[in-house]
């Protein structure tokens, strides 16, 4: 098993349904307990950075 191989496999590792089904959660709780510290008043930009920290994950 070659180099280009094992990065194939943690590519597709990280782009599974799992994993991006527990980085929703996580940054689902995340995106809460922010927006309830700021009492709502930043819940655009709290979306946004979700949003934003989401695309870097996983394949959705």
């Amino acid at each position: 098993m070659g180099i280009d191989d094992l990065k194939n496999k943690a590519e597709e590792a990280l782009g599974s349904e799992k994993v991006e089904s527990v980085s929703d959660t996580v940054l689902d709780k995340a995106a809460d307990a922010a927006k309830k510290v700021t009492g709502g008043k930043f819940d655009s930009q709290v979306d946004a950075a979700r949003d934003a920290a989401d695309g870097k994950l996983g394949n959705a």
